[in-house]
């Protein structure tokens, strides 16, 4: 099959997050099984920066075209990614595709491949990536796009994806009908996982002491991800719970809420035990989770996050808040712990309960690896879009 994969941000622009590393996963594994697949992307490397690369570059197999954004400040105050000469490329090559997968909701891109993807009855798949909820910021905005084009994008769809049952509720909500609605969870490629560095490397690297716990966040630094939860959370241990013997690891980009933890840790008088990485790719972010004594994702709205799957590839339990799909990934009890969104109080004392509990978090370690060689390989995973994919085609071939 000849495949577009469409999305705003795609390696090497790490900063973005899951549905790009997602994107990238399912696209190497389709090119290892005989897809030709193609990439419409933007040059966004960061909200504040573009990448340094050629406008179509081979990336693991991949044909990947690196579109210019109009404005860097429209990603940066918006999260609008424009990419006018998207346009004019559709118009010349969207015809000679089989099929399409759009990954993203609100965006620049999907107006414009949904509409010559009508104009040439080029069959399109849907995949939101959890972001279908008008919440936090721009509602309105959001709003606007649903009236405009988002209910028309999803109606026209041969098939949409939900990554979890969460998720296709949410696209039920929205109109879409039941027999559209395909579950397919993220995947995980475990030959990243392979050969592992040594532990301690990340302790060595950052000049911490053997002795130290490590509580790892790591992600997106946005005010959505409950990262002041965290924070409260460990000034609970460390103050009221007398716990000393821990430092809490925060590893992620900026997204605009930097300067508040910061003050926040300031406010607190816990800077001395808090270590800011920025973000870390590749073998030193398997460092840190490798060194972690436990992960915490705290946050206020999650719908598949990949950094639960990292971190059991690495055996590493994991303390989740108990939002959306969450408890659907995270097992309470079995493969890491869940307690009430916002309630830092709760937090502390499951953190406290990893740490001076090694062997059950170890325990939970193994099973977690174990769940995701089960259930969350990337080949399984494929296997399922591929089916899916070729569903599709069928159905248009025999109309």
């Amino acid at each position: 099959m000849k495949i577009l994969q469409v999305i705003p941000h795609f390696p090497p622009a790490y900063a973005f997050g899951g549905p790009m590393k997602a994107t990238h996963q399912i696209s190497k594994e389709l090119v290892k099984r005989g897809h030709e697949v193609i990439v419409y992307t933007t040059d966004a490397k960061d909200p504040d920066s573009r990448l340094d690369v050629e406008p179509i570059k081979i990336v693991d197999g991949i044909k990947v075209n690196y579109m210019k954004n109009l404005s860097m400040m429209f990603i940066k105050k918006l999260n609008v990614f424009l990419t006018l000469e998207m346009a004019s490329k559709a118009e010349e090559e969207l015809k000679i595709f089989n099929i399409i997968h759009l990954h993203d909701y609100r965006t620049y891109q999907n107006i414009v491949i949904h509409y010559y993807a009508e104009r040439y009855n080029v069959p399109y798949i849907f995949q939101a990536h959890g972001s279908l909820p008008r919440i936090m910021e721009k509602q309105k905005l959001k709003w606007v796009y649903d009236m405009c084009f988002g209910y028309r994008l999803l109606r026209d769809a041969s098939s949409v994806i939900a990554l979890t049952q969460t998720e296709a509720q949410q696209y039920r909500d929205m109109g879409v009908p039941e027999e559209k609605i395909e579950i397919i969870p993220n995947g995980i490629d475990l030959s990243e996982y392979e050969n592992l560095p040594p532990k301690g490397s990340f302790k060595k690297k950052f000049n911490i002491h053997d002795n130290k716990k490590i509580v790892l966040y790591l992600g997106r630094i946005h005010r959505i991800k409950g990262i002041d939860i965290l924070v409260k959370a460990f000034y609970y241990a460390i103050k009221m719970l007398n716990f000393d013997n821990a430092l809490l690891v925060i590893v992620g980009s900026d997204d605009g809420y930097l300067d508040e933890l910061e003050r926040m840790l300031t406010s607190l008088n816990i800077t001395d035990s808090v270590l800011l990485t920025g973000p870390l790719y590749g073998k030193d972010k398997l460092e840190a989770y490798l060194d972690a004594d436990v992960f915490v994702l705290p946050s206020r709205y999650e719908t598949f996050p990949n950094v639960v799957l990292e971190a059991y590839s690495c055996s590493r339990p994991v303390i989740a808040s108990n939002v959306e799909s969450i408890p659907d990934i995270v097992i309470h009890g079995k493969t890491g712990l869940l307690f009430r969104s916002g309630d830092a109080e709760e937090l502390a004392k499951m953190i406290m309960r990893m740490i001076t509990h090694p062997e059950e978090a170890e325990k939970m370690g193994c099973r977690a690896r174990k769940l995701v060689e089960e259930k969350y390989s990337i080949e399984s995973v494929v296997s399922s879009l591929e089916t899916l994919y070729e569903r599709v085609l069928y159905s248009k071939y025999e109309s």
